[in-house]
């Protein structure tokens, strides 16, 4: 099936096994709004379903990734329970079965960092930069933020920048861990899309399963993280797909995987 998008705010584009999903509000720096957040919603559940998509890459147009929610627009929620209770991107993003890089190319503000650190993998563009303002503005973030943050930095890097929501450069991001590589902002695109179809090539039950994993090693104490992937490798090896793979391996060819 084709996936398209329903609104001019989020494009869409696929090649091969990759889609690119892409925030397209740059005069407001990709603020995100709920008719955006509601078309993510949407676009996360037809990639779900569509098993041709084996790969996904997320960013935004112009000079920024992300700034995250459109602050302009919180005011319409009625009460703080409605606010609490709206359809979230980073939700969304959390829903994705399939592998996910973030390629960000500009500004990763609030939501805009929460976002990216929902993916399973961060590229950023030389002039990236991310940052966790909220606190400025009176509130914390509510989208992962804390726990994914000291998850990938460490808690004092963490609490450095919940604390003061100063930013960060790319520079300083990759060396805490929180993006695995920097590259020229003209090359940030094709370098994710390139390591997408990489993605995307191998079997894909191995790699949605590689993910799931990863969150079990994520939120479950060690001992059951390990069982947990003891037998969902199990699971991997009684597929058609590890046969393929097991064929390809001793007669030396490239395998061919179907997802089953």
């Amino acid at each position: 099936m084709t996936i398209t998008s329903e609104t001019d705010l989020v494009a869409v584009h696929t090649e091969g096994a990759v889609i690119t999903v892409r925030l397209n509000r740059p005069e407001k720096l990709n603020a995100v709004t709920q008719t955006m957040s509601e078309e993510l919603v949407r676009i996360v559940r037809a990639i779900n379903e569509d098993p041709a998509i084996r790969a996904v890459v997320y960013t935004g147009t112009g000079r920024a990734f992300s700034a995250g929610s459109d602050i302009a627009t919180l005011d319409a929620y009625a009460t703080p329970w409605e606010f609490r209770n709206r359809r979230d991107y980073c939700d969304a993003l959390r829903e994705l079965r399939k592998p996910v890089i973030a390629a960000v190319n500009g500004y990763a503000f609030g939501g805009g960092l929460e976002a990216s650190l929902t993916c399973d993998i961060r590229i950023a563009a030389e002039n990236a930069s991310f940052a966790a303002p909220e606190i400025k503005l009176g509130w914390i973030g509510g989208g992962g933020m804390s726990a994914l943050l000291a998850s990938s930095i460490g808690a004092s890097n963490a609490a450095l920048m919940l604390m003061t929501g100063d930013p960060i450069d790319a520079r300083r991001a990759l060396a805490w861990g929180l993006v695995s590589e920097v590259v020229p902002a003209e090359e940030l695109l094709p370098r994710a899309q390139e390591l997408a179809a990489v993605i995307a090539a191998r079997p894909p039950i191995a790699a949605e399963t590689a993910k799931a994993n990863l969150r079990a090693a994520a939120n479950l104490p060690q001992e059951q993280a390990i069982s947990y992937e003891r037998e969902m490798q199990a699971i991997t090896f009684a597929t058609e797909d590890a046969a393929e793979g097991r064929a390809a391996f001793a007669e030396r060819r490239d395998g061919i995987f179907h997802g089953r």
